[in-house]
């Protein structure tokens, strides 16, 4: 049997896929509660997809391939089979996509969330076994059954949770515990499933056909780049419950403004208006000292 080592390069790679597991899952916790804010299916549909995006891609499929950096084994060289590879990506996204939109259309409910939890955590552990099966080396692979089904618990208990989270977290603080806590799960998962592997080694039958990891770390390195990016700048363009409550009381006192007549105009300072009836008696009494003078001269 072949010396496996996960940790060729020490803790970075670990370390990398860790930080990694929490950003995507910390994004994706942010776009589900862009969910609950969203008034329509289809604003519901975009943010659950991005969700999916950056839990799926991000917190599990990248962290599983920054952490097959670090793996290697003695004796042998390792490529990697690049359709399979695509494929276990598109399985994560869309295990995780599948769970999110279960129990974010609709009242949440408990059923949901634990069916979707079976559900995407059967997807996750599908999307690893997918990558391990995309590795191409001069050996044969074995995996011990009780360590696999560990694993697979691991993965429906961490994608029940990671649901649950979806539908309750609102607060940065929670969040950032939630991501902390997802990513312990999700590298759990992955290593427990790797203790499970065994490699006997064979005489080289020919060329090894696939892709280095590192051929593939720029092309991965750029994508996940971008879609942080994109995630990044939807959550902060987009408005939030606060935003949207202050642009319709803005709106209301606008069409308050334009439904109330405007007051009369201010009267001039020192302005007195007349009484009725002043201007008669001022009238007689100009009449009475006029007629007093023609009088006097007559």
């Amino acid at each position: 049997m072949a010396e496996i080592d996960h940790f060729e390069y020490g803790f970075i790679t670990p370390t990398l896929s860790y930080a990694l597991s929490v950003l995507g899952s910390f994004l994706g916790l942010i776009c589900a509660v862009r969910v609950r804010e969203s008034n329509t299916p289809g604003r519901r549909a975009w943010w659950l997809s991005l969700s999916a995006f950056a839990i799926g891609g991000t917190a599990i499929w990248t962290m599983h391939f920054m952490a097959m950096l670090g793996f290697s084994v003695a004796g042998t060289q390792i490529r990697y089979d690049i359709a399979i590879t695509i494929a276990s990506a598109v399985i994560a996204i869309a295990a995780v996509a599948f769970g999110l939109f279960l129990v974010g259309f609709g009242r949440p409910s408990l059923v949901k969330i634990l069916l979707g939890g079976v559900i995407t955590g059967l997807g996750v552990a599908a999307m690893h076994y997918t990558g391990m099966a995309a590795m191409r080396l001069n050996g044969d692979i074995d995996y011990a059954p009780g360590r696999v089904t560990l694993s697979v618990v691991i993965a429906v208990i961490a994608a029940t949770v990671a649901l649950w989270l979806a539908v309750t977290v609102r607060r940065p603080l929670a969040m950032t515990g939630s991501a902390l806590l997802m990513g312990v799960a999700v590298n759990g998962m992955h290593f427990t499933g790797m203790t499970a592997m065994s490699v006997h080694l064979h005489e080289p039958t020919g060329v090894l056909n696939g892709a280095t990891a590192a051929t593939l770390l720029v092309p991965i390195g750029v994508a996940v780049l971008l879609v942080v990016i994109g995630l990044v700048y939807a959550v902060l363009s987009a408005p939030t419950e606060e935003d949207r409550a202050a642009a319709a009381y803005l709106d209301a006192r606008i069409a308050e403004r334009r439904s109330t007549p405007p007051p009369p105009p201010a009267r001039p300072n020192g302005f007195t208006p007349l009484r009725s009836g002043s201007n008669t008696s001022g009238e007689q009494n100009a009449s009475s000292r006029s007629g007093g003078f023609n009088g006097f001269n007559a």
